[in-house]
């Protein structure tokens, strides 16, 4: 019997040795704490992944079609683009939803939307945004995470899965490129359509 407990207690030993994690050596990847460069380095991958300049950067033509134009990196829809022409009833509900050649502007049953300016300007960007101001608006949708809601086609809902530390390295790159000065139009709500755009 006495060996039988000896027994119980050697194998309890080794247990705890095996199977318990060695606090000394042992971290884990998402417990490291990320250099700014880090951060900054995996901000541009998920912009890349995410495809953040598909709507927020203005195109250029190239051989392959449209790319974005790297001297307006994610300066959101030109200022003084103009909009072309569209017939009404090809965006009532059920029908089209449509884009102009910078994919900048989208129209649609909610009106006009325009892809923001997510430089670090501080007048027209979002150089004045506090990183949490940041993670709120994109957490719930929400301009500033208490303003009017984001509109299409800005796929908030699927970036808001993100983890915080996700949404740190995003901000952290969108703060480390150059700030442009492009002031962004507001929303055209849907009864002011055809005043903002040339109808055919």
């Amino acid at each position: 019997m006495r060996n039988l407990f000896l027994v119980a207690i050697y194998f309890a030993m080794v247990s705890t040795v095996l199977f318990l994690p060695n606090g000394c050596t042992t971290q884990s990847k998402e417990s490291e704490k990320l250099s700014m460069e880090e951060m900054i380095v995996r901000g541009k991958y998920l912009t890349d992944f995410g495809g953040c300049n598909d709507c927020h950067t203005p195109k250029v033509m190239s051989e392959m079609g449209p790319v974005p134009d790297t001297t307006r990196l994610l300066a959101g829809h030109h200022a003084n683009e103009p909009l072309p022409a569209i017939d009404l009833k090809m965006i009532e509900p059920g029908k089209w939803y449509l884009t102009e050649k910078n994919l900048t502007a989208w129209v649609g049953p909610w009106g006009i939307s325009y892809s923001a300016n997510l430089t670090p300007d501080k007048a027209t960007g979002i150089g004045a945004l506090s990183e949490e101001m940041f993670i709120k608006t994109l957490r719930d949708g929400k301009l500033k995470g208490v303003g009017r809601p984001l509109l299409p086609p800005m796929p908030w809902p699927g970036i808001a899965t993100l983890k915080d530390e996700d949404l740190r390295c995003l901000y952290a790159y969108f703060m480390s490129i150059k700030p442009i000065h492009n002031v962004v139009p507001q929303p055209t709500p849907p009864d002011k359509i055809q005043s903002a755009v040339a109808m055919k």
